[in-house]
């Protein structure tokens, strides 16, 4: 064998070495663009999985071309050229505009047979064959391209920008093939370029995806916050309507037995019935304070405070400013429930002796601290699911009214409880 021979037989062997990476690469994507496919991603997917296959088999046929030189396999090569760019074409189309694939579109695989017939069989000229088919395959592939940038708005991700770019670029990088190089010569060139490519519509499509999720968790976290805020919202107006309920008719039969009771002179009788009694309006003071609604939020919290000291024996210090003004009730409901939830975590989990609430009302803002001196985190919600649960529901009840909570370690050890509420310009 001469060394021109052995010259070429190298370069052959390299040149299909880079083909075949580069189908390797093109299968992973197809099998990618398949299990997305699976997974109920979209239709595009599909057809991107059928784009990508026949792109392999194009490669195939570009390979078998440089070792047998046979016309036949380039015709094969420009079948599935022509293919595989209409199928990149119609998933687009399907990711960014809804199309649909009909039966009628099968038609087009005769005619990029015929097309590809004729430009290596019929046309006596192979540049001018070899020009017609790059003309018509970057036409397609930077039409694919502007079909992604037109719907860059509605994709609303990172996806649209990079396909699109890529797209046209390598539609533009199809052109140099009889621009800049001879037939059949620096295959490594283009493999190189074409697996850059690759490369980024895989970038590309993986941003589709995480776009898609990501709007799809914002349609859900949006869901999940009007179905917290009309569970709080029956919630309350549920214990508003027992809290009626036993203080209208329960506390009125039970006050009228006690007085009937007084006067037959059966004290004893009466005194379990005024327990009975004190204990219903407790119940009904508990489910919803009519004084929240009577005398407002301070007033509502003062008596909150007093009840906590009287039933824990804990001290408690309260530290108003502005509470005096009227804020939306959802608002108030929403202020008093935490400041009630943190009471009552304290008093059952924080083995401790003094609770501090503080309340600040601005005019954007109501800030509210509740601060013991008991075990602190350490022995907090990890090792209490109850006062897990309680801070989970404080926290639902302040980010559904868009504010933010924290909970940290207090100044004296014990836990402090911190929440911002917007408030507006006043109620």
């Amino acid at each position: 064998m001469d060394e021109a021979a052995r010259q070429t037989l190298d370069r052959t062997f390299v040149e299909c070495s880079a083909i075949g990476f580069q189908a390797v690469l093109t299968t992973v994507l197809a099998a990618a663009c398949y299990l997305l496919w699976q997974r109920s991603r979209g239709a595009h997917f599909l057809t991107w999985t059928f784009a990508w296959a026949v792109y392999v088999a194009r490669l195939a046929c570009m390979s078998t071309f440089l070792v047998e030189r046979n016309q036949f396999w380039l015709f094969l090569h420009q079948t599935f050229t022509f293919i595989s760019a209409l199928l990149l074409l119609a998933a687009a189309l399907q990711a960014t505009r809804g199309f649909v694939l009909r039966l009628w579109h099968a038609a087009l695989v005769p005619i990029s047979i015929l097309a590809a017939w004729i430009t290596i069989y019929d046309v006596q000229s192979m540049m001018v064959a070899g020009i017609t088919s790059i003309v018509l395959l970057a036409a397609v592939t930077i039409g694919t391209g502007v079909v992604f940038w037109q719907a860059r708005a509605r994709l609303a991700s990172r996806a649209a920008p990079v396909l699109a770019w890529t797209f046209v670029l390598w539609g533009v990088h199809h052109l140099d093939y009889p621009l800049l190089r001879r037939f059949g010569a620096s295959v490594l060139y283009g493999v190189f370029a074409d697996v850059l490519f690759l490369f980024a519509i895989g970038l590309g499509m993986l941003f589709i995806v995480l776009g898609d999720e990501s709007r799809k968790l914002a349609t859900r976290t949006v869901q999940l916050e009007d179905l917290t805020r009309l569970l709080l919202r029956a919630q309350e107006d549920e214990r508003k309507r027992i809290a009626r309920e036993l203080h209208d008719e329960a506390g009125q039969v039970l006050t009228a037995v006690k007085i009937e009771l007084d006067l037959d002179g059966r004290t004893d009788s009466g005194a379990l019935v005024g327990r009975a009694l004190a204990q219903v309006r407790d119940l009904s003071n508990l489910l919803r304070p009519s004084v929240l609604d009577d005398l407002g939020l301070g007033a509502a919290l003062k008596a909150l405070a007093d009840d906590f000291s009287a039933r824990t024996r804990i001290g408690s210090a309260l530290d108003l400013q502005g509470a005096a003004r009227r804020l939306a009730p959802d608002l108030e409901v929403v202020i008093y429930r935490v400041i009630q939830e943190a009471l009552t975590n304290i008093a059952r989990h924080a083995q401790a002796s003094m609770a501090t609430v503080r309340l600040v009302i601005n005019d954007q803002r109501a800030i509210l601290t509740v601060e013991d001196n008991g075990r602190g985190l350490a022995h907090a919600p990890g090792q209490d699911s109850r006062a897990h649960l309680g801070w989970l529901g404080m926290r639902e009840r302040v980010t559904a009214v868009g504010g933010t909570l924290r909970i940290e370690s207090g100044s004296g050890g014990g836990v402090r409880i911190r929440a911002e509420i917007p408030v507006g310009a006043g109620a």
